[in-house]
This record gives structure tokens, sequence and C-alpha cells, in this order.
């Protein structure tokens, strides 16, 4: 695993839900999903009721998520393109999930277990703490990183 991919990772297991993106009948959708890293592995529940688990399934997708809503002095970014594919949890990765929702969109919560198998790693982030002086109009530099996996 190169460093950048170590750096999505961690920062990946900071934050408990992100976004799930891919087509559904030619169509673009992004969904709300919870995540969590386990022995290296992004594992991600969506709720089957709403079938995008069916789009999901042997594509390609990218996975992201982010801080934007903390007060960090440093945003960050992190999001994986990978094929996805249903699985089944062992005990300790269901319990790492922790408690669900009881209801989405008023329907009782039936989930969905997924693994992404990152192909590329990309993180940004925005960094609010540096010491140099900015340039009128002061715009946050964003630092790109693209990794190809192997």
């Amino acid at each position: 695993m190169s460093t950048e991919e170590i750096r999505a990772i961690e920062l990946l297991s900071r934050v408990s839900y992100g976004r799930v993106a891919t087509s559904m009948r030619a169509m673009p959708f992004v969904a709300p999903a919870r995540h969590i890293v386990f022995d290296g592995d992004v594992l991600i529940r969506l709720h089957r009721g709403l079938g995008y688990h069916r789009a999901c399934n042997g594509s390609v997708v990218a996975y992201g998520a982010d801080n934007f809503g903390s007060s960090d002095d440093t945003v960050w970014s992190v999001q994986f393109t990978g094929t996805a594919e249903i699985i089944e949890l062992t005990e300790a990765q269901l319990a790492a999930f922790g408690p669900e929702p009881h209801t989405v969109d008023g329907a009782p919560f039936d989930p969905v277990f997924m693994r992404i198998e990152p192909q590329f790693v990309t993180v940004h982030t925005l960094d609010y703490t540096s010491e140099q002086p900015a340039p009128a109009p002061a715009v946050p530099s964003i630092e790109r990183h693209l990794h190809h996996v192997a």
C-alpha cells in the first residue's frame, strides 16, 4: 500500500459517512452510505430498499468522504474509485458498523453491505494554516494527489 493510500485510509477512518456514486439506468447518482475501514478494506452499508446496491454491485463506483463540516484548519476530501461487490460481513465487521438507523425515508432499514476494491485513490487538502502571505483575494490552495493502485 502506498503512502497516499495509507493517508487516505487514515482520513476516511476519521468520519462515519460518505457518498457512493455510479450510474443507474444510464443516469448518474450519488447516495449517502455508512462506511468502515476494516483490515484495509473500505466497506459500506446501504439501505437495500433504495435499490442502489444493484447498480453498484460489480460496477465501478466512486466513494468519497470529507471533513467539510468540521472546524479543523485543514479540510480534506478522499475518494476511492474501484469495483464494488456485495459481501456478507463477519461478526467483527458487523459490530464495527455499530447501530443501524430504524428507518430510511420512512421505510424500515434493511442493510446491504459492499466492499470497494480501490483502483484509484485521490486526496485533496485545503490548508488554512499556511503562514505564507496569500495573493489578494485569498483563495485556498488545493493539493491534489492521484494514485493508481496496481
